[in-house]
């Protein structure tokens, strides 16, 4: 054989391997690219849900918001598609089919600062229209959040409802109530039931909720040294009385309306919509400075959001507010995301 046509065997040798090669490495990007499952979140907040299953790796294709505040907040920090309209009138032929339905529902019909109307309450009839989602979508996992009082509202009786709708659709379902300070490593004293269902039997029966995590941080890791004037309570008819009883700097009290209540766990108390508005719940600290309320950017932290994410200056402290109180703690709905990938074994 002459030197030439060696030379030419070697180079279609050469290129059949390259070929070969290069149909392998497509095939692995494909297989990648397809088990890259996607996400649909409902009553999305802030998007501290949608936030979590993308940190572990999920595409979040689509959410739905009704609250214009909640939106704007939103559509700063997430690029993916908002629907901000009443979920009841969102039809699912609007939306692109997902693998994966979440879905933080309005709690306040089934918790006790809602009064635990449940059902009764238009915020607990929404539930339903998950389910028309559920019917329409099929996806393959559910993940639903409520208030830990879900399970025990009506004598378990509503509960019981929402388990039996979801079963009834092909759902194997896991539930547990977590605490944030415990699974979190964030000092929030936060406890949230945690619904997570599966199409596939053996997907359900590889999936376990996280383990507990270990509590290294402390409230004042999560402070700032001093805030903005209007923050302080120094010009309030209540400073004489709160100057008398706020004796610790370690700690987050609460305004009752008319008395202050220290939190001795080191925790910091349940954040709730309505915290930072007057009334009740008003989480108070003291600081370098003075006393004063927590700021919407320590809120934040507390719900385990780092600086980067954006509350937008446009809004009024009332509004952030209300949106971190409503939203979940992020590192738990990561640690769960992330055992949920690891049942899909993706």
């Amino acid at each position: 054989m002459s030197v030439n046509n060696t030379y030419n065997q070697l180079e279609i040798n050469f290129n059949v391997k390259s070929n070969n090669m290069t149909k392998s490495i497509s095939n692995k990007n494909q297989k990648k690219i397809k088990n890259i499952l996607t996400v649909g979140g409902l009553f999305a907040g802030i998007g501290g849900i949608e936030l979590g299953f993308k940190k572990v790796g999920f595409k979040i294709s689509w959410a739905n918001e009704i609250d214009k505040n909640a939106a704007i907040t939103y559509r700063i920090n997430h690029k993916h598609k908002l629907f901000e309209k009443d979920l009841k009138e969102l039809q699912t032929v609007e939306v692109e089919k997902i693998d994966i339905l979440t879905g933080g529902f309005p709690c306040q019909a089934f918790s006790v600062a809602g009064y635990r109307k449940g059902f009764e309450d238009d915020r607990g009839n929404v539930f339903f229209e998950i389910l028309r989602f559920i019917d329409d979508l099929k996806p393959k996992v559910l993940f639903l959040e409520n208030v830990k009082n879900l399970k025990s509202h009506d004598n378990g009786k509503t509960f019981k409802t929402v388990i039996n709708e979801l079963e009834s659709r092909g759902y194997h379902l896991n539930y547990k109530v977590l605490n944030s300070s415990q699974y979190a490593n964030v000092p929030q004293n936060r406890e949230r039931i945690y619904i997570v269902g599966f199409r596939d039997k053996e997907v359900y029966n590889n999936f376990e909720f996280p383990k507990p995590k270990k509590l290294t941080k402390t409230i004042k890791d999560l402070l700032d040294d001093k805030a903005d004037e209007n923050f302080y309570y120094n010009k309030s008819k209540y400073y004489a009385q709160l100057k008398e009883e706020m004796i610790n700097s370690d700690t987050i009290y609460q305004w009752r309306r008319t008395y202050v209540r220290e939190n001795k766990s080191k925790l910091c108390p349940t954040l709730t919509a309505n915290m930072g508005t007057g009334g009740h719940n008003v989480p108070l600290i003291i600081d370098k400075k003075d006393i004063r309320k927590l700021t919407p950017r320590e809120c934040a932290r507390f719900q385990g959001y780092d600086d980067s994410f954006i509350l937008s200056d446009k809004l009024a402290n009332s509004a952030l507010y209300k949106q971190v109180g409503n939203s979940v703690t992020v590192p738990v709905i990561e640690a769960i995301a992330k055992q949920i990938k690891k049942a899909l074994n993706v």
